[in-house]
């Protein structure tokens, strides 16, 4: 059985002279790139737990929405289920400034029905999109003008 590298193990080191106890000074870029994978995805199921909800109309809904004991005849019921739910998700990640509102009001809902993972989760991406600046300073740019 093999190790697998982490920062701190002499696998990972770049340099001969650091100590296998000591981490690298600046993570490699595979941990950058996998951290940033991590947020993304749960950023991204926030909004698909938000959207859920949202295009279900209320929280009891949500377990009959599992499609349990699926037979071929509900396949396409399920695959347009989906759609509907990848459209919202689509439409909150695209204008997380003009959402925050509904997000924050979503995940309300889904943590007093006592749905707390789906809520965390969009609770995540609420906070996301609490972030985002009313105004970039790239806005206004058309991308044509040259300096």
């Amino acid at each position: 059985m093999s190790q697998i590298p982490t920062p701190s193990s002499s696998v990972a080191s770049t340099s001969s002279s650091a100590s296998a106890a000591e981490p690298p000074a600046v993570p490699p870029v595979d941990f950058v790139l996998a951290g940033r994978a991590v947020s993304t995805g749960a950023h991204i199921a926030g909004l698909i737990a938000a959207a859920q909800l949202d295009t279900v109309g209320t929280p009891r809904k949500l377990p009959a929405d599992l499609f349990p004991g699926v037979d071929p005849a509900v396949v396409q019921e399920i695959w347009d289920r989906a759609l509907v739910v990848g459209v919202r998700a689509g439409q909150l990640m695209n204008a997380p400034r003009f959402n925050r509102d509904k997000l924050a009001r979503l995940q309300g809902q889904l943590t007093e029905a006592g749905f707390l993972a789906m809520g965390g989760m969009a609770g995540q991406s609420r906070v996301a999109a609490e972030r985002a600046p009313e105004w970039h300073p790239a806005d206004g740019e058309d991308g044509r003008e040259h300096p």
